[in-house]
């Protein structure tokens, strides 16, 4: 795919061994420049994070911190992080709420996109796929000076230290969806009740723990009681019960599509 002459994104496909170099620290002129006029695709692990952080429910959070969008060239809903208006400084450009001249205050449960910075990510296959292709492509903007920094990382490294690892196993479950829904033909779209359900299970974590135990999920979906007990408490275990439970409804064979949440078909 070109890319815009001024993209900041490098069209070199890198691998896990691929090496680069980079430092960010407060003694560079640009620090949090990149935390300026951003457009974060929020994954499901990043809102359970911040909102443990910040002592807030998953609904709170969405409300305070997030914008609704649609995934480009699909029809899935996601959140994107919310921006402060511009402010009068140097950039003149919207920065990020958790973002202060010190740094951010967020750090240790900032959103993968961040911790990935000056990486990118992009998976090419589903979850399951043996042959599946993961890469990783550079982000060179303008602004960045940690580029003229001497130390040298491999990519495996940089997720490494940056805890990217932690959030990716989790992440890996929630892109599947999304390259199993991309690879639909165009024609095909997910019926409303099918968007909220994603949304729900993915984003609105709080939410989807009502709705299986209060409504008739249960009945639907029969759990043994360990696993029950753990979905009860810990928001990560139902989150991915959550994906998995989106992947049977949403991407059932054919014979089985008849319990889902209806995908319609333009005419």
């Amino acid at each position: 795919m070109d890319q815009p002459k001024n993209s900041p994104i490098q069209p070199v496909k890198l691998g896990s061994q691929s090496q680069f170099k980079f430092r960010c620290h407060k003694e560079l002129k640009c620090f949090t420049q990149c935390c300026r006029g951003i457009n974060i695709i929020l994954t499901p692990i990043d809102i359970i994070r911040l909102k443990k952080r910040l002592g807030l429910s998953s609904e709170q959070f969405l409300a305070l911190y997030t914008e609704p969008q649609l995934l480009e060239k699909t029809d899935i809903p996601v959140v994107v992080l919310k921006l402060l208006e511009a402010d009068a400084g140097e950039s003149g450009s919207s920065p990020c709420p958790f973002v202060r001249p010190e740094g951010c205050l967020v750090y240790e449960d900032r959103p993968t996109s961040c911790r990935y910075y000056p990486l990118g990510e992009i998976s090419l296959a589903y979850k399951d796929d043996p042959e599946g292709e993961q890469f990783f492509f550079m982000v060179k903007e303008a602004h960045c000076l940690g580029f003229g920094e001497e130390k040298t990382w491999t990519v495996l490294e940089w997720r490494k230290d940056q805890g990217v690892d932690v959030n990716d196993r989790i992440n890996a479950q929630w892109a599947d969806l999304i390259v199993r829904k991309r690879s639909l033909p165009p024609s095909m779209h997910w019926a409303e009740q099918a968007k909220k359900m994603f949304f729900m299970a993915s984003y609105n974590v709080d939410r989807f723990r009502e709705f299986v135990f209060e409504s008739s999920f249960l009945k639907r979906n029969p759990t043994d009681p360990k696993t029950l007990e753990r979905l009860r408490a810990d928001d990560v275990a139902l989150l991915e019960f959550g994906l998995r439970w989106l992947k049977g409804i949403l991407f059932k064979p054919p014979a089985e599509a008849s319990a889902a949440p209806e995908a319609k078909k333009e005419p």
